[in-house]
């Protein structure tokens, strides 16, 4: 019996001790208008539509815009280049840099101006290098080089001269106008060559770009550079805020003629206050340290004018 009410004691012992914790506890829980609410998550990123310009060209020539099939194309390649914010940024950056090159021999050639885009859509303008071996801001193909004059091996790579690129892919789209038409045609043509869309054309019975069935590649071609075109051209509208001071400046150069051997380019830069690193940012057409130079042909090397990098020994 003694044990019964010991247990019994025990357990009534336990039940009001925990009642006490639950009053304890129960004063010091904050009320409800105590307790602190979530922080609301406040989005300011936000993805818009775009309306696609209804008087978008390529060199004059107008986009058939009202086919329903154009229009969505045009549309997806201004949505990936608008929300591409990096990439865009960098090719405003870059255009102030290269476009004063690029245009005068444009202008000079008989080129429409438009064609500037196609070198940003093909190479970012820079030195690029494709899987398929094309080389340089043009992307000009070693066959194609050689054939309209650039000296193209080892030593010297001529596709990276921007001024003589400039001037054969001028060649090849004053060719392929002639032979297709149309200077749509023609940009169509510096991807896919003047044979393909010849054969293309013939094939299906039409005689423009927009009426073409093609690959991704060729099929994307004019409406990326079309795109570029309008966003470069209004980068407020689409967004891009800079200033002229964060763009890219051309930097000055003067050139020096060199018609013999020149065994060591780290030397010769010393020679003008510079190192080797920046004579090769200013001819990335020389491909080695040295130029072999057997038949004394005449290159011109640019140099930075002084002021522009400071160079320690």
């Amino acid at each position: 019996m003694t044990m019964i009410k010991n247990i019994l004691a025990t357990i009534g012992l336990i039940c009001v001790s925990g009642l006490f914790i639950f009053a304890v506890q129960a004063e010091k829980s904050p009320s409800d208008q105590e307790v602190v609410e979530p922080t609301k998550v406040i989005n300011d990123y936000n993805v818009y539509a775009i309306s696609v310009p209804d008087d978008l060209n390529f060199a004059g020539e107008e986009m058939p815009l009202q086919d329903p099939d154009i229009l969505e194309r045009m549309d997806r390649e201004l949505l990936v280049n608008t929300y591409w914010q990096s990439n865009g940024l960098l090719m405003f950056k870059r255009a102030e840099k290269y476009f004063p090159i690029i245009e005068p021999i444009l202008k000079k050639n008989g080129i429409p101006e438009d064609f500037k885009y196609l070198a940003v859509i093909e190479s970012g303008l820079t030195n690029a290098v494709s899987p398929a071996g094309a080389r340089g801001v043009w992307q000009i193909m070693k066959t194609t080089g050689r054939e309209n004059g650039l000296e193209i091996n080892s030593n010297v790579d001529e596709r990276y001269h921007l001024e003589k690129a400039t001037e054969v892919a001028c060649k090849y789209l004053l060719r392929s106008k002639k032979n297709l038409g149309s200077w749509t045609l023609a940009a169509a043509a510096y991807n896919a060559g003047n044979a393909g869309v010849s054969r293309r054309l013939k094939e299906q019975g039409v005689s423009n770009y927009y009426d073409l069935l093609l690959g991704e590649e060729t099929g994307r071609y004019l409406f990326r550079i079309v795109a570029l075109k309008e966003i470069l051209n209004h980068p407020k509208k689409y967004g891009f805020n800079f200033t002229s001071e964060d763009l890219y400046k051309t930097i000055p150069t003067y050139k020096v003629e060199v018609d013999t051997v020149v065994t060591d380019f780290t030397k010769f830069a010393e020679r003008f206050g510079i190192n080797y690193k920046i004579l090769k940012i200013h001819n990335p057409w020389l491909r080695e340290p040295k130029l072999n130079n057997a038949s004394r042909k005449k290159y011109f090397i640019d140099i930075p004018k002084e002021g522009y990098y400071s160079v320690k020994p």
